[in-house]
């Protein structure tokens, strides 16, 4: 019998120890052991209902063109529970010198497929326009080496752009710059598009007419979520999962390699494993992984991660109805406000506030604010309903207010990243029967960390040499 720890009892945890469980071999061949330090699973999949309004603390949904998180779902028999965003509804806009501008029609992250419609547009001057026309003629070029969004979007389209889309936009989704964050991590298309096209418009229009061109019917909603909240999908998970299997309030403190094995301290308990899945962040990871072997911690210390605070607010209809049609807004960060974002939840996705109320979410935080998660509740509710004051004319007071700090739990991809996670691979390879899985390496998101479970355990039973008998694998 083969053992398995799996440290981190998050969605990258959770999709691992599925992934073992629908083996088929445990019991028979392996046996495996979940360590969380926390007194709960799911990591950042938390989901409150408050005053008849379905409240997430961290993610929201996933992006439906990435199937991970969609096929684990239909495994657990949520496909019935899905919910896609109302794209019909979906406008965002941008804060530019204290005023709203909508996006553009046509934008396709960051790049106008459709000229005239940002030609009419206020969020971009003159001189921006201009270089998105004569940006269709630039020419190929085959990047030697990485390098960051920004210096990739500023060369294509001018630093306006970067201020005004590039960094709002990646302060959203990763809390960081787009003068840190690397093309080729967070970005590949742009660099693949500017080596076989040389513009990025182009390449752009090329992508949307063959998505349009393969669209059999209705397209498919951009993000999908679960009727009962993104935790629904975590819990789904345990209740899938042995109980005897699952240790909560048990932090790992020390991972050592012994006798061709492994020994997990976790308390004043250890035990021997064959296998551990390292299911945490990098620097924790990192920690862990030191006493063994070095040089993969350096390695894993080298991912930076950020911190994030969400705040969930809920008005009354008054409220609702004076808010602007769209999924919400983005800040940038020369209009020198805290909030990086502001999502309008009842709008969308259904099933998460009543007709008559309003929810509303914002975030703060990211590289360029880590302070905002040393302050206060109190400080924190009176910085957003300033801005939201400033910035949306919202003065009522809110029905309810909840707020969520997320302490280094975002990743961030910075230039050379890659190749960062060459050397990762490279240096794991020394330290058998060790596998790393999370955000930290290919993708940030729910489907890429369900994926990143998935892989670490199939690796670990393959390493192990975990196989069906021939009588199993005749039926």
């Amino acid at each position: 019998m083969k053992r398995i720890a799996i440290v981190g009892g998050g969605i990258s945890g959770l999709s691992a120890a599925y992934t073992l469980e629908q083996s088929g071999f445990v019991a028979t061949q392996i046996a495996y052991t979940l360590f969380e330090s926390s007194g709960r699973l799911g990591g950042v999949l938390l989901t409150e209902r408050v005053n008849d309004c379905l409240v997430e603390a961290g993610p929201d949904s996933f992006i439906s063109e990435k199937p991970w998180a969609a096929n684990l779902s239909r495994q657990l028999g949520l496909a019935d529970q899905f919910i896609g965003s109302n794209d019909q509804q979906r406008k965002t806009y941008v804060l530019v010198k204290g005023k709203l501008v909508p996006l553009p029609d046509g934008l396709m992250f960051m790049v106008p497929t459709k000229i005239l419609s940002a030609a009419r547009s206020p969020l971009f001057s003159r001189r921006t326009k201009l270089r998105m026309l004569r940006e269709w003629f630039h020419p190929r070029r085959k990047a030697e080496q990485d390098e960051s969004v920004a210096s990739l979007v500023a060369r294509h389209f001018g630093a306006e752009m970067v201020e005004r889309l590039a960094d709002p936009l990646l302060s959203g989704v990763y809390g960081g710059t787009a003068s840190e964050l690397s093309v080729r991590a967070v970005l590949p298309r742009f660099a693949e598009m500017e080596s076989a096209y040389g513009s990025l418009v182009r390449g752009m229009v090329k992508a949307r007419k063959k998505i349009v061109a393969n669209l059999k019917g209705t397209a498919p909603p951009l993000f999908t979520t679960l009727k009962g909240g993104m935790q629904q999908l975590a819990d789904t998970l345990v209740a899938n999962l042995p109980g005897e299997s699952l240790r909560l309030n048990s932090p790992v403190q020390a991972v050592q390699r012994q006798d061709g094995g492994w020994i997990v301290s976790a308390g004043f308990n250890t035990d021997q494993f064959d296998a551990v899945i390292l299911a945490t962040s990098a620097p924790v990871a990192a920690m862990l992984i030191h006493p063994s072997n070095p040089q993969l911690a350096l390695e894993l210390n080298g991912i930076a991660y950020s911190s994030s605070v969400t705040v969930a607010l809920g008005y009354g209809k008054d409220v609702r109805s004076s808010l602007p049609p769209g999924f919400g807004l983005l800040v940038p960060r020369i209009e020198g406000k805290r909030m990086l974002a502001t999502t309008f939840v009842h709008n969308k996705f259904s099933y998460r506030a009543p007709e008559d109320r309003a929810l509303i979410r914002c975030f703060l935080g990211g590289t360029r604010d880590e302070s905002a998660l040393f302050l206060s509740d109190d400080e924190i509710v009176q910085i957003v309903r300033d801005e939201l004051k400033q910035i949306l004319g919202i003065s009522a007071d809110p029905e309810f207010v909840r707020v969520y700090k997320w302490h280094k739990a975002m990743a961030q991809y910075g230039v050379g990243h890659l190749e960062r996670l060459e050397r990762i691979e490279q240096q794991r390879k020394t330290s058998p029967r060790v596998f790393l899985a999370g955000n930290g390496y290919r993708g940030i998101g729910v489907p890429d960390c369900v994926r990143s479970g998935k892989e670490a355990a199939e690796q670990a039973m393959a390493e192990l040499g975990v196989v069906q008998k021939e009588s199993e694998a005749r039926t």
